[in-house]
């Protein structure tokens, strides 16, 4: 019985020893290259002559209020445009800067659709098998 147990042991450890190679004999197994490894070259940082030094008192860029940077990002701020932009926005029909600020204004003048875009806005909501046509005339 000792003897069995020794063998199943030996054989069980041969198994679990085996499993851990990877195709291959003990002496003959696939290893990394040492000196396939290449080093890189340090980061450097080119120096920025273009950076001027903060005047004094000055607000620091990171003190504006983000919901001001959002709104001008959002709504247009006083961005310059190149002739190009704004030849290309004129050919297109571009409306005015700062539409979107201008279209909540109660002083705004809208022009009426009529009564069809107001019925296609108010119908109901369906899958379409009770819809009906009707032609004016």
């Amino acid at each position: 019985m000792r003897k069995a147990a020794t063998i199943l042991m030996l054989a069980t450890g041969a198994t679990l020893l085996g499993a851990c190679s990877q195709g291959g004999s003990l002496f003959n197994r696939i290893r990394p290259d040492e000196f396939a490894v290449s080093r890189q070259a340090p980061l450097v940082v080119p120096p920025d002559f273009s950076l001027a030094p903060p005047n004094p008192g000055a607000p620091r860029p990171q003190d504006v209020d983000s919901s001001k940077q959002a709104l001008d990002a959002l709504f247009g701020g006083p961005a310059a445009r190149s002739t190009i932009e704004t030849d290309a926005l004129g050919k297109a029909g571009a409306s005015a800067t700062g539409i979107r600020s201008v279209v909540g204004d109660p002083k705004t003048k809208t022009v009426a659709k009529g009564g069809t875009v107001r019925d296609i806005l108010a119908a109901p909501e369906g899958d379409g098998r009770e819809a009906q046509a009707s032609i004016p005339g």
